[in-house]
């Protein structure tokens, strides 16, 4: 069975095997992407890695891109190339000159390029950045995809987004669910949409690589609670005493 054909026939049956339905845009994209330009073993979710990250299975893509309700000519961030293929994706939602995808392993970003190009997806922009400080020299993004665990959306992503943009990241540690969230003002954001659990690997710091073993996302959250002035001037052990007086207090 040629590609082309044991694509179209894995796309046919998302829907039923995900239960919910991917929208006419979404399923079109899947089934025109190469997907075998991207990894070998296309169809086998989660069976495959490439340089120490893992790729994503078929129906994850599907949820995520679903969960995005990306349109054309959205100017999208993908946080988390890997090899390529979500940022191919959503080229054919949005158009390729709206994608821009970061990743903090240079090996994967040459990759990603490498296989963007081999599948004609060469205007899509890939490169070499830390994901939790985004990409502001092309912000504002209509759309936002984050492709590894967070507690929550990093502060820079967050201000990189557009006046009613969405974000879809994995929330969570263990116990991961993917959601959806837009901008709301000065209020922050708010959740739009829960989309099930999902199983990805935590978002590295700047230094940190895919095959590395330490993956150390309180690096990451400690600078970003320094950055808006979280712990108390005098040193957070006495931030913690104080709050110690306060329960024996009680």
């Amino acid at each position: 069975m040629d590609h082309e054909t044991l694509r179209a026939d894995m796309v046919d049956g998302l829907e039923h095997a995900l239960e919910r339905p991917l929208g006419a845009a979404v399923l079109d994209a899947l089934g025109t992407v190469p997907r075998h330009e991207f990894v070998d073993d296309a169809y086998e979710p989660g069976s495959d890695e490439v340089a120490g990250s893992r790729v994503l299975g078929l129906r994850t893509v599907a949820r995520m891109i679903a969960a995005l309700e990306a349109g054309e000519g959205d100017d999208t961030l993908v946080v988390g190339a890997g090899v390529g293929y979500t940022a191919a994706v959503l080229a054919e939602i949005v158009g390729g000159r709206h994608v821009h995808a970061i990743d903090i392993d240079r090996r994967l970003v040459h990759i990603a390029r490498d296989n963007l190009g081999a599948a004609g997806y060469d205007a899509v922009l890939v490169d070499c950045r830390d994901g939790a400080r985004g990409y502001p020299e092309y912000a504002p993004f209509d759309r936002v995809l984050i492709e590894s665990a967070v507690h929550d959306v990093p502060r820079a992503i967050r201000e990189q987004l557009a006046d009613g943009g969405r974000i879809v990241f994995p929330r969570g540690t263990t116990d991961q669910t993917l959601v959806a969230v837009e901008s709301a003002g000065d209020s922050g954001l708010d959740v739009v949409g829960e989309f099930g659990p999902v199983g990805f690997r935590p978002m590295l710091v700047d230094g940190e690589q895919p095959s590395g073993h330490e993956r150390n996302r309180t690096r990451r959250e400690d600078a970003e609670f320094d950055s808006q002035g979280y712990f108390a001037k005098t040193g957070w052990e006495y931030e913690w005493l104080d709050w110690d007086d306060r329960l024996d207090s009680r």
